[in-house]
């Protein structure tokens, strides 16, 4: 069964750190595209990064400079590195494996509460 099970979540100050990850199973991780996402209550889940399966990553402008997302492929695991966290970071993350072969392979993870408060 494919499963994508995100942790790390949890309360920080402003300015502080966190690091996601996400662990996959049964599924080829190494052949997927890793997207993170997240949504804030009353507001449509956005887009947070993308690494791509050589590794190259892109990030939605209010995340850019502060968010670093990275793979283990060995270890069948990405990670979101959030430094400078403000309170409008604070979200449900959630992890996004995708591939598009003969059909669009498309997986989430449940998430996992981000927040930042003083």
């Amino acid at each position: 069964q494919v499963q994508l099970v995100e942790s790390g979540g949890g309360l920080v100050r402003p300015g502080g750190s966190l690091r996601l990850s996400c662990a996959a199973s049964a599924f080829t991780f190494s052949s997927y595209r890793m997207r993170w996402y997240r949504q804030a209550p009353g507001n449509q889940r956005e887009w947070v990064a993308t690494v791509t399966r050589d590794g190259s990553t892109t990030y939605a402008d209010p995340v850019k400079g502060r968010f670093t997302i990275s793979r283990d492929n060995a270890k069948k695991t990405a990670y979101l590195q959030m430094n400078s966290l403000t309170p409008e970071d604070t979200a449900v993350y959630y992890c996004n494996a995708f591939l598009l072969s003969n059909r669009a392979y498309d997986f989430w993870g449940q998430g996992t509460q981000v927040t930042v408060s003083s």
